[in-house]
């Protein structure tokens, strides 16, 4: 038994690893061609683009560990039925259960550490990553200049150029508002971009062009009447040309600047089992303390029960003692009919008593209380809406930990019996079979995942959808591939159809 594991493991190590490898390289540079727009023209140091792989990576194993499981699973078992070792094995009086077996206490484990993984390591892997995104996205030397439109990102600047690409333009045009008493503005024909070594200077060369600068303006001022009022009173003014001029303008406080990770900690992916439920907790007590409240808001201003905090006040105790109170109010007719109907004593009125100027007010005041209770209902659906889709959120990534384990058990059950059937090992056969399995697989994750974030499902349900369908069919080909079932075999379907038909 012992020469079976280490057979066995050996058989599998290899295309794992190597299924593993090139399944996290396709992935990196997945992310990189997401995130390219970021990273180019940003002077990224070297470590900064290091450190990024690195956690991104840590992220992307998850997705990368069950192509690598499906793939080495139908490639182990397809070179032992190809090279009859699978034959011998059986003969041997060895189901294909207890061949089995070996590999599937590998992938268990493989499973628990994925687990593990992805409730300990990945959520701060995640965290880190955005982080780094999240810098270099508000680096304010993104992309310095777009030809055709003005660039404001540098503060007291205003920069645009014609044309260009790279560090090259033409049709450069710089206007300086950092000095409150003079206007200076650049214009070049041409000219490059460049960042000093240290990162806190960024020079202009700039070639064939001008410098005007006005000395002491006056802004214009706008009058009462709408029209804009210009001083006539001359101010210096000078006019300098150039054939070659470095213009330089300070970076500090440009530089990548490095968030606090504490920040971004309230994403739903960066967060283990154990957080997640905490803050599914926190976040329905906060929303049924919400509801509860506004009900109570609600109901205080509503007649009905007004009127029945009325009651309990003991003024209906009054009433029996002066029967004349809570009849009948009696307001003196006026023109100011809505001022006298505010000051009327806090008593049950009846509506019939009432004049018609102060039904006619009665009636427009209920009404603006109605629109006001309509506007703010739907100001709190949105509220508790919103409340249920971050509640989503977090069920979402809840599920996702312990679906991803079952995915991997699940493929290893497709991928194992179904290499044993088709009896075709190496990078040929097994490959396309894998290939199509984790299209399907991929496809099932993102229709479910698509579905639970629409809440057009639950999310215990779009997360476990892969697996839901799945499982049926690893069941059937593992049933197949243990009584050397051929559903290979064209032959074994028609004699199937033709029984079912009798």
């Amino acid at each position: 038994m012992k020469r079976l594991y280490f057979f066995s493991i050996r058989s599998f190590a290899g295309p794992f690893l190597a299924t593993f490898a090139i399944s996290m390289f396709m992935l990196v540079m997945q992310f990189f061609w997401k995130y390219i727009d970021d990273l180019m023209g940003k002077g990224i140091e070297l470590s900064v683009v290091v450190e990024l792989i690195f956690y991104a990576s840590a992220g992307l194993i998850p997705l990368a560990l069950p192509l690598a499981i499906l793939l080495s699973s139908v490639m182990t078992f397809g070179n032992l039925s190809e090279n009859n070792e699978l034959t011998a094995l059986k003969s041997s009086g060895l189901s294909l259960y207890r061949i089995i077996q070996p590999l599937f206490v590998l992938v268990l484990m493989i499973a628990a550490f994925t687990f593990y993984f992805s409730n300990y390591v990945i959520p701060v892997a995640n965290l880190k990553w955005h982080t780094i995104i999240w810098d270099i996205q508000n680096t304010k030397i993104s992309a310095a200049i777009t030809p055709g439109v003005y660039n404001h990102q540098f503060e007291g600047y205003a920069i645009k150029a014609d044309e260009g690409k790279d560090n090259k333009f033409k049709g450069i045009l710089i206007h300086d508002h950092t000095q409150p008493n003079q206007i200076k503005t650049v214009r070049a024909k041409t000219g490059s971009l460049y960042k000093s070594k240290d990162g806190k200077v960024l020079f202009f060369e700039l070639k064939n062009g001008y410098v005007v600068e006005e000395l002491d303006p006056t802004t214009p001022k706008k009058l009462p009447n709408g029209t804009v009022h210009r001083p006539k009173r001359q101010h210096p003014a000078r006019k300098t040309t150039f054939k070659y001029s470095q213009y330089k303008i300070s970076l500090e406080g440009f530089e990548m600047q490095k968030t606090n990770d504490d920040l971004l900690l309230n994403k739903h992916e960066m967060l283990n089992v154990f957080q997640i439920n905490h803050a599914i907790d926190s976040i329905g007590k906060k929303g049924r303390g919400f509801l509860n409240m506004y009900t109570d808001i609600i109901k205080s201003k509503h007649p009905y029960f007004t009127a029945l905090k009325y009651q309990k006040n003991g003024l209906q105790e009054d009433q029996t003692k002066d029967p004349m109170k809570g009849k009948k109010v009696a307001i003196d007719n006026g023109d100011d009919d809505d001022q006298k109907l505010k000051e009327a004593p806090a008593r049950a009125i009846n509506f019939n008593d009432l004049t018609f100027a102060q039904k006619k007010v009665a009636i427009n005041r209920a009404r603006s209380g109605l629109r006001t209770i309509k506007r703010n209902l739907k100001d709190q659906k949105v509220f508790i809406d919103n409340i249920e889709k971050d509640m989503d959120g977090y069920m979402v990534e809840f599920n996702r930990k312990f679906a991803l384990t079952v995915s991997i058990l699940v493929l290893f059950f497709i991928g194992a019996p179904l290499g044993a059937i088709v009896g075709r090992g190496g990078f040929g056969a097994p490959v396309i079979i894998a290939a199509l399995l984790f299209m399907l697989y991929y496809v099932l994750i993102s229709v479910g995942d698509s579905m639970a974030q629409a809440r057009t499902v639950s999310p215990w349900l779009g997360m476990w959808f892969s697996a839901f369908v799945l499982a049926p069919i690893a069941f059937f080909v593992t049933r197949a591939a243990a009584k050397d079932i051929p559903i290979n075999s064209g032959e074994y379907w028609r004699k199937l159809l033709r029984r079912k038909r009798s």
